[in-house]
């Protein structure tokens, strides 16, 4: 009888996130978003960055996940945070740079129904594992059940072909503060 050398990866396990997964996700949005074009432009100060992009993982966080629109992967190691189309104007106040980048991307983001996905990220410790696809899943499953497209955007040009990978194809690009790159990507 022969043993496998290699177990096979277990499935991730997603849910709905819950208040208790808060700071689970937080953690796993200030890691994976360290290096991040979006979020250095929000939080460019090294000694600051942790202390500001938590405030801000947390409050889009807040803002969604009583609407049940925030999938976790194995716990929070990855998170996918989306708004429906039903989604009521989120509660998050954004300041700074961070509402610069907000308000730019609203004015380019076509106003038809759809799902949203504002955040999707993979804890460094995982990646490689496609925690982030499996929690982006159930939502791209109910956007295609309601008949809707996805969007989404990202300013690292890196994921552009992540995301053309899981079936999105760029529908604009802008530029933010005269610097900064961001994609709109769109799933039928």
């Amino acid at each position: 009888m022969t043993t496998p050398l290699t177990q096979p990866a277990a499935e991730p396990v997603v849910e709905v996130a819950t208040p208790a997964h808060r700071a689970a996700v937080v953690a796993t949005v200030v890691a994976a978003f360290a290096a991040d074009p979006a979020f250095r432009f929000f939080c460019p100060d090294d000694a600051t960055y942790p202390d500001e992009a938590a405030a801000i993982a947390g409050g889009l966080f807040d803002a969604r996940v009583g609407l049940g629109t925030v999938w976790v992967a194995d716990g929070g190691a990855a998170v996918a945070m989306w708004d429906g189309p039903d989604a009521p104007p989120s509660g998050h106040a954004p300041t700074g740079r961070f509402a610069v980048y907000e308000h730019a991307v609203a004015a380019a983001m076509p106003k038809y129904p759809r799902w949203y996905l504002g955040v999707l990220a993979s804890h460094p410790e995982h990646r490689g594992r496609r925690l982030a696809r499996a929690a982006m899943a159930p939502a791209l499953e109910r956007a295609a059940a309601d008949g809707l497209p996805a969007l989404l955007e990202t300013s690292n040009p890196g994921n552009v072909e992540v995301y053309r990978g899981a079936g999105f194809d760029v529908v604009e690009r802008l530029t933010v503060d005269d610097h900064l790159p961001v994609w709109i990507m769109r799933r039928a």
